[in-house]
């Protein structure tokens, strides 16, 4: 029996965490997830995990370490270099995308607004397979169809 996907996600809204609980709790097969309200508890818990079994959500907008210091570091520390991290944010200019896919991140996506559009979100992000899955301008911004002024 394979390993269940286990999905660590930081956001410093509590709102955002409460409402991503909800979506995830709906995804079938089940998903074991960890959620954390600042960067730091999230990389403390990478540290400590087996992130063969793992995807990092990350918003980019959070006080202190924002997404962009979270994402620089996941890929500086051994072991966590190609734990695929999906950037999740209300952030959506050419400038932060393009920041995203030059430090490392695997996928991106603007945050949506409703339930059904989070899931099918949650489920297109951890459904790529990150062994052979290489991001580019092509493929690394999600365009759900929810959210038409996502420009990269």
């Amino acid at each position: 029996m394979a390993e269940q996907l286990k999905i660590l996600y930081a956001d410093d809204d509590p709102d955002d965490l409460n409402f991503f609980r909800d979506v995830a709790g709906s995804i079938d097969p089940p998903i074991l997830l960890s959620t954390h309200d600042e960067g730091e508890d999230l990389l403390r818990e990478l540290r400590d995990s087996d992130p063969d079994h793992e995807i990092v959500f990350l918003d980019l907008n959070m006080p202190g370490k924002d997404g962009f210091d979270i994402l620089r570091e996941i890929r500086t520390i051994r072991g966590l270099e190609k734990v695929p991290v999906v950037i999740l944010s209300t952030t959506s200019d050419a400038k932060s995308v393009s920041r995203c896919l030059k430090y490392g991140a695997n996928f991106y996506m603007q945050k949506p607004t409703t339930f059904s559009a989070l899931k099918k979100s949650i489920e297109e992000a951890i459904a790529i397979d990150y062994s052979t899955f290489r991001p580019s301008k092509k493929n690394f911004l999600y365009r759900n169809p929810s959210n038409r002024n996502v420009v990269f």
